[in-house]
């Protein structure tokens, strides 16, 4: 009986351990060989779609847009599903070009979608100032 709380207690503390590492050490911006990762969570806390946070992860590669996904968030699947198929239009355009596009939001997703596009600008202005 002993040995199992004492291997409940060590994983829970190895759990915590792990959490606030992996937050301690959370970058914004990641490259992996010639692709640079942004990942703005972190950049737009105050972007709020309906429900909440509406983060993204853009990948960049040779100062191009090579895709846009979203992160986990808490928007209404069925409603997030039809906003988030607007982040395909960032895709294949120069940083500077799709940092200037003006995107239309998502019918019946109008919150999620205004937080995706401005999750991706404000991301793509990161990128811009850190590079």
């Amino acid at each position: 009986m002993n040995f199992r709380l004492i291997g409940m207690v060590s994983g829970a503390a190895l759990a915590v351990t792990l959490f606030v590492s992996a937050a301690i050490n959370s970058e914004p911006i990641t490259r992996s060989n010639d692709t640079v990762v942004v990942n703005t969570t972190d950049i737009s806390k105050t972007v709020r779609g309906f429900k909440g946070a509406t983060p993204v992860q853009i990948y960049i590669k040779k100062n191009k847009v090579v895709k846009v996904e979203a992160l986990p968030n808490r928007e209404t699947p069925q409603y997030f599903a039809k906003a988030k198929t607007l982040l395909k239009q960032f895709e294949g355009k120069t940083v500077k070009k799709a940092t200037q596009m003006e995107v239309d939001g998502v019918s019946g997703a109008t919150y999620s979608s205004k937080a995706l596009i401005k999750n991706v600008q404000q991301g793509l202005a990161y990128y811009e100032d850190k590079k």
